[in-house]
């Protein structure tokens, strides 16, 4: 790595759950499932920079989301312990996503700290030992680790990329948090759906098993659904709140987007959205490529 390449800056792309079946729930606690993976083109930035002293030090944009607990200083005390690495980092997270979203944010903001801080610390782990110590950092964190877009099973971690034909997604963000621990431990949800095959899925035989309980419980989310499913199919990401509808063009997104920007309904007056691109494969592998001197 030259001097020029002493900071890395990498994307933190966002993801949608296209479906997610509850197919059982195991003994620790945690659920079995079914979903598709879809990368976006869209998401958070990480600057990392080395430190010879050991310490991790985090600043973001958002100065509520500098804590000890931030899944980045996880992730980076993860890889330090892990691989006995002596060196620190001064990261900056430039946080894009909405937290509470289903849209990884968090997750990928770690899994894209291990990758990074992997080439920064010149420590050579592959993406399967980068995995495993994602995994016990959140369910979601393997997927982006690995960069692709991908069939899922198990709690997550049982990954099989696969080829998603090009998509354009209007993603809308209304205004509330849905808290994840509450969707999966309310005794109304769906938890014991029959597991499909990729061909269902392709001949659109799925739904997300949390949508009708997170719309009783947050109306906004209802809302956003309803008004979305006007221009396309709509559907829930993950356990909300976001929720998603796929367009012929970005023309047509950007329009739908527009019109979300001057709404009068008063659920969805404070709601966010972003047009995006569904990737089959995550921009960190280049980004970092790019930045790192080829031997």
């Amino acid at each position: 790595m030259s001097s020029a390449t002493a900071t890395l800056v990498v994307p933190a792309p966002a993801k949608l759950n296209l479906f997610l079946h509850i197919t059982g729930r195991r003994a620790d606690g945690y659920h079995n499932l079914q979903t598709v993976f879809q990368i976006l083109d869209h998401g958070d930035t990480l600057h990392l920079s080395p430190r010879r002293d050991g310490k991790l030090r985090l600043d973001c944009n958002r100065s509520g989301l500098i804590s000890d607990d931030n899944l980045v200083l996880r992730a980076a005390r993860a890889l330090q312990s892990d691989s006995g690495c002596p060196l620190g980092a001064d990261i900056y997270l430039d946080k894009r996503l909405p937290a509470g979203g289903g849209l990884g944010g968090g997750s990928s903001d770690a899994a894209s700290t291990l990758l990074a801080l992997n080439a920064l610390w010149k420590l050579g782990m592959d993406k399967q030992q980068l995995a495993s110590i994602g995994l016990a950092l959140g369910a979601d964190v393997p997927v982006f680790v690995h960069g692709n877009s991908a069939w899922a099973e198990g709690v997550g971690e049982h990954l099989t990329p696969i080829s998603l034909p090009a998509a354009t997604y209007l993603v809308i963000t209304p205004d509330c948090h849905v808290a994840t621990g509450r969707i999966f431990s309310h005794e109304q949800l769906t938890r014991d759906t029959s597991p499909i095959k990729m061909c269902a899925f392709l001949a659109g035989q799925s739904r997300n098993d949390c949508e009708t309980l997170v719309r009783n419980l947050y109306p906004e989310v209802d809302e956003a659904l309803n008004w979305l499913a006007q221009f396309a199919p709509a559907r829930m990401t993950g356990t909300g709140a976001s929720v998603f509808a796929s367009f012929r063009t970005e023309a047509d997104a950007r329009k739908a987007l527009h019109e979300l920007e001057h709404i009068d309904l008063p659920a969805l007056k404070r709601a966010s959205g972003f047009v995006a691109q569904g990737l089959n494969q995550s921009p960190v592998d280049q980004a970092l490529a790019s930045q790192l001197d080829v031997q």
